[in-house]
């Protein structure tokens, strides 16, 4: 498998615009998609966004429905590069962090984790509880990367599209890609 091969999930967490700039990033980069859009995430888009889920599933070379979990990504002999649930809603990341493989998302995401392949969970939450930390905590200790979409300062980003650009750039560092449109630390300040 020379081409990259990531899973993606998008569950119903707000977060539209940054899950199509993850995919729009990995499609530039040539990477093989394998798209999961939970029923929670598409819900969400009809009451907060204008993006439409064909919009997202333009971007992948493969697109499965939630539940079904006899899908190729829910097998590991389906080698991939890993996964990211972008956004990761609350229940989510509990399914994650408890193996609870309810769905498509969840399991190809357990499946992942068991092959030793990297797992990035983009927790969209604001404020934590306890359980939300102790489930990050948990999946962090299994394997996965936490990575919140955070501001980042540093970086001088003043703008949304711009801040939105940086966090998919922390989530393909995650792969081992550079997105050109990130700021990276101690280098010229890049124009968008």
């Amino acid at each position: 498998m020379n081409r990259k091969r990531i899973i993606v999930g998008v569950t119903g967490a707000s977060g539209a615009p940054l899950a199509l700039s993850v995919l729009r990033a990995l499609r530039a980069q040539g990477v093989e998609i394998h798209l999961v859009l939970s029923e929670g995430f598409k819900r969400m888009l009809r009451e907060e966004s204008d993006i439409r889920p064909e919009k997202l599933a333009a971007l992948a070379d493969a697109v499965y429905m939630e539940d079904d979990l006899g899908a190729r990504i829910s097998s590991g002999s389906f080698v991939t590069d890993g996964m990211v649930v972008v956004p990761c809603s609350m229940k989510t990341l509990s399914a994650i962090a408890n193996a609870y493989d309810e769905n498509l998302i969840v399991r190809a995401a357990d499946v992942c984790l068991k092959e030793g392949r990297r797992v990035v969970l983009v927790p969209r939450e604001t404020p934590l509880s306890r359980a939300h930390l102790r489930n990050m905590l948990r999946a962090a200790e299994d394997g996965c990367a936490i990575v919140p979409p955070m501001l980042s300062f540093y970086a001088g980003e003043e703008n949304l599209r711009a801040q939105i650009e940086q966090v998919t750039g922390k989530i393909l560092l995650q792969f081992g890609l550079l997105h050109p449109e990130m700021q990276v630390w101690g280098e010229p300040k890049r124009e968008l």
